[in-house]
């Protein structure tokens, strides 16, 4: 049996970066991993969910039909002990971590449009139902199973792969565990996998975590456990009471249960050929193996695209006192708070550099000095100065209200450019690229202006040529870099006298040269990005 993708990617010219997998024209399911509910949110979850979060909304710009996905993961032993720590039931645990990330992510305006917790009724009805259909078509059997276990993973590890007894990740001793199980039989779907990723080259991206679970298949699969008795706090294996299903297997089938599998065939049928996972590099094993596995057991696609993106590492200086107790410790990721970030920059500041800083697909490094540089030169710099300049001389020169643009005008053919070049990044999942290019346009208009110098000019056609060019560019701008800054291209657009939000469609209409109206006031307003001191 092979397993193909319904729309193969067109080939993108050298240079570009790779596709992704498109497998329905007009619709658009994104989902980030569910966060575990007994960590909290920080930089890093951060950085996965506002680039989920900013492709998301792109496609909406798009005018396709969108569906973004996040959540929290509440089962497993982890959970279960902390509960007992803190002397509540791990419902009355759950419920509360949960509510932490709902919270960063709605103060770092993002417009999810589900957030699933895997405690959920919904969910329970169809992990029992997936796994139900895994184990009656004789891909579930039961076995004794002894090993090496993390509870910080929630995962055994073979003895060759712990460094000093230890797990590898978290550097904890892994404890000997001995019960019953339940096993899925992964060894059976080696070769299916194998076709399944020569037939669809641009499902796992970028290409070198492709090979990377190319690999692992290839070194031959095992079966592995997906029940356990030695816990209660899990959902109960519906044809076994005495088991509950091993937490990882229960996280991945959110993304089945977010549209409707099992209750609703429809719409299921609708999204799931159009999903894009988009994950750490830390699970490709659970994503980009299993995940595609317990698919093609259950009968279903595996899913169309898989993106793994890289780690933010912490550089730099110590990031202040407001940020850590003890200025002379080393921060990690985990250390920095999303609100903390946000109550010093900005919510849209630290979106905007959470999608330009790093690109992903790659490792880089995240430090305060990087986003005071950012902030800086592309915002207030660029995009702000460029805001308040063409104000200021609109109201010294045209009476406050703003000029059109030339139809004519020098900027017109690298504005079709830049609108064709950040259609192209975003769609790549290349949110830094896309903005890449949408700053090109802020440049372009920075250095007219500074050429013409309107402002030491009378008023008059040639005055309203150029400010009105540069009035039509932050109009495009605001457009092509909503889905990074909503808040801040939704003020823009309301101080250049427009109606609307920048959001507004249809996309190839709106984003062609010549539609800012003129003939409207223009408003200069406060500093959009007041400078900051590194």
């Amino acid at each position: 049996m092979r397993w193909r993708s319904e729309q193969n990617a067109a080939p993108l010219r050298e240079g570009q970066g790779e596709p992704t997998n498109l497998a329905a024209v007009g619709r658009f399911y994104i989902t980030t991993p569910i966060y575990y509910a007994n960590d909290v949110p920080h930089v890093g979850s951060a950085y996965c969910t506002v680039n989920a979060d900013a492709i998301a909304r792109f496609h909406r710009l798009m005018g396709d039909e969108v569906f973004s996905l996040t959540g929290t993961d509440e089962h497993g032993q982890k959970l279960a002990d902390a509960a007992t720590k803190n002397g509540v039931s791990p419902q009355a645990w759950v419920d509360q971590t949960s509510t932490a990330f709902k919270a960063a992510w709605s103060a770092l305006d993002v417009a999810n449009d589900d957030f699933i917790r895997t405690t959920e009724p919904r969910h329970r009805t169809t992990v029992q139902k997936f796994l139900g259909e895994i184990y009656d078509r004789g891909f579930i059997y039961k076995a004794p199973y002894s090993g090496l276990y993390c509870v910080s993973c929630e995962d055994y590890y073979t003895e060759d792969a712990l460094i000093d007894g230890k797990c590898p990740v978290h550097m904890k001793p892994a404890v000997s565990m001995s019960e019953d199980n339940y096993f899925f039989k992964l060894s059976a779907f080696e070769d299916q996998l194998l076709e399944w990723y020569e037939a669809n080259p641009t499902a796992i991206q970028p290409a070198t975590k492709r090979n990377e679970a190319l690999s692992f298949i290839k070194g031959g699969l095992k079966d592995i456990s997906i029940t356990r008795t030695s816990l209660s706090w899990g959902v109960p294996v519906p044809w076994d009471s005495d088991h509950v299903f091993y937490v990882w297997y229960d996280a991945l089938i959110n993304y089945l249960t977010a549209i409707g599998y099992g209750t609703d065939p429809e719409r299921f049928e609708q999204w799931w050929p159009s999903v894009h996972h988009l994950i750490g590099k830390e699970i490709i094993r659970f994503h980009c193996v299993w995940w595609p596995a317990m698919c093609m057991a259950a009968g279903i696609a595996p899913p169309a695209n898989i993106f793994v993106h890289g780690w933010l590492l912490v550089g730099g200086k110590k990031l202040s006192k407001s940020m850590a107790d003890d200025d002379s410790a080393p921060v990690k990721l985990t250390d920095i708070a999303p609100e903390q970030l946000t109550a010093e920059f900005g919510v849209d500041p630290i979106r905007y550099h959470l999608l330009r800083e790093v690109p992903l697909g790659g490792d880089g490094d995240f430090s305060i000095e990087g986003i005071i540089t950012r902030y800086n030169a592309d915002l207030a710099n660029n995009l702000g100065n460029l805001v308040a300049r063409v104000a200021t001389v609109v109201g010294s020169k045209c009476g406050g209200i703003g000029p059109r643009p030339m139809p004519d005008s020098p900027i017109a053919d690298l504005a079709a450019t830049v609108v064709a070049d950040t259609v192209a990044a975003w769609t790549r999942f290349q949110p830094n690229a896309g903005l890449e290019a949408t700053w090109r346009l802020i440049g372009a208009a920075n250095a007219a202006l500074e050429q013409a110098e309107p402002w030491k000019k009378d008023p008059g056609a040639a005055v309203d040529a150029v400010l009105g060019d540069a009035l039509e560019v932050l109009r495009l701008v605001c457009i092509l870099a909503s889905p990074a800054m909503p808040s801040v291209t939704a003020e823009i657009w309301r101080r250049l006298g427009l109606s609307g939000s920048p959001a507004d469609g249809p996309f190839d209409e709106v984003t062609t040269w010549g539609h800012y109206p003129g003939g409207v006031p223009v408003e200069k307003g406060d500093p959009l990005f007041p400078r900051k001191k590194a």
